[in-house]
């Protein structure tokens, strides 16, 4: 059965990708004339570091696109959340609940502000974290003055971090309504979700702060980058100071008035990145016409299923999943075995991070379905020029 389910899954992704002599890649970017020309003219101004007109261009442009008030370029999307958190009151030894289900940068970010990790599980229906096991976690804790304290570690309880997996909306206005109960904020680790909506609000605008990245293999890319996102007037200001080092305004002088990140976006990138977005429209419509694809091709396929976004939510389908039916490690990897062997680069999810050796001994809750959905993803080939493949 499972030689035959992975013949099927090849073909099911051939039907919509077609047949090519070379691999076929997971999410490659589209870099043309137009980047081109931005870059040249980001050179020819010689203003290629962190001041340069690009910078403050492409934070305009994000601000329109999402609807935060304020979007800060930095260099990363992990020195973004690093930010975030910051901003949102994060301090060394307190602890931050995050998914175990998530990008290794997710729990990093955390360790970089010298806080730990709390694992919590997700849900089925969105990939993200779960509110019912975030609301388990909080109710285990104890109150201590006007913070919440876990009594098996005696650290604070600074921020809740869920993040939008695959680019599909987490259930956030559950997880809002519950970290506001118990007075703790919420940052949005939006780094896949750039065009992804609930409702008519873009993602990484619902907590205190959100990060949004640019990396290579985002639908947008600077090469390297991300916006920290704020609708918070004096966190908004307060991102864009701690970023360029804390420096004074002044014609000469090199005043700094607290420790701080050179973490701001190179001009160049910037540069890079203004090209990308000129695009981004017509990327946004063919990563959802190139789903819609997927869908029609592993309908009624027993045994398989393709991951739709949420009810109620408008995904930008970051990358495209198969599902199957039973979760199976053995199953995922004879596909994927097969898919790499026919030319199509997909992958898994990522390793659960309360089994990576740095986090394996942060407290958790259950995670069940996230070690269930461990063994039931596949990233299938999401490039937004397949949609025009067949």
């Amino acid at each position: 059965m499972s030689t035959s389910l992975a013949s099927v899954f090849v073909d099911r992704i051939r039907a919509v990708v077609g047949h090519r002599s070379e691999p076929i890649g997971l999410h490659i970017p589209e870099i043309g004339e137009l980047e081109k020309k931005y870059i040249n003219e980001c050179l020819d101004s010689t203003f290629v570091s962190s001041v340069g007109s690009f910078i403050p261009k492409l934070e305009e442009r994000m601000q329109d696109l999402t609807g935060a008030r304020h979007a800060v370029a930095v260099s990363n999307g992990t020195v973004g959340l690093q930010v975030a958190m910051f901003l949102a009151g994060v301090e060394p030894g307190d602890e931050v609940i995050i998914p175990t289900l998530s990008f290794i940068a997710t729990a990093n970010a955390v360790s970089h502000c010298g806080a730990y990790v709390y694992f919590v599980d997700s849900e089925e229906s969105t990939l993200g974290m779960s509110a019912d096991s975030l609301r388990a976690a909080l109710a285990s804790f104890t109150r201590s003055g006007s913070s919440l304290t876990n009594p098996s570690t005696g650290r604070r309880i600074a921020a809740i971090v869920p993040m939008h997996t695959l680019g599909h909306p987490v259930d956030i206005a559950a997880i809002v309504a519950v970290a506001t109960e118990y007075g703790i904020p919420v940052v949005e680790d939006a780094a896949e979700s750039l065009g992804s909506f609930v409702g008519n609000q873009h993602t990484g605008t619902f907590g205190l702060t959100g990060m949004i990245s640019f990396n290579g293999n985002k639908i947008v890319t600077t090469g390297g980058g991300g916006v920290i996102l704020t609708n918070d007037d004096v966190l908004g200001k307060r991102a864009k100071h701690l970023t360029t080092t804390a420096k004074l305004a002044h014609k000469w002088e090199f005043e700094h008035d607290e420790i701080a990140w050179n973490y701001r976006m190179p001009n160049l990138n910037a540069a890079l990145g203004m090209a990308q977005l000129d695009k981004y429209p017509r990327y946004l419509e063919q990563k959802r016409r190139l789903a819609g694809k997927y869908a029609e091709a592993f309908a009624g396929v027993e045994g398989l299923s393709f991951v739709t976004e949420p009810v109620g939510t408008t995904s930008n389908y970051w990358l495209c999943s198969i599902r199957l039916d039973e979760p199976s490690l053995e199953l995922r990897n004879e596909l994927m075995t097969a898919a790499h062997e026919a030319g199509l680069l997909v992958r898994p999810m990522w390793n659960l991070l309360h089994q990576q050796r740095m986090y394996s001994s942060a407290s958790r809750g259950d995670v069940s379905v996230a070690t269930d959905l461990h063994a039931s993803l596949i990233c299938i080939p999401s490039t937004p020029a397949l949609a025009e493949a067949v």
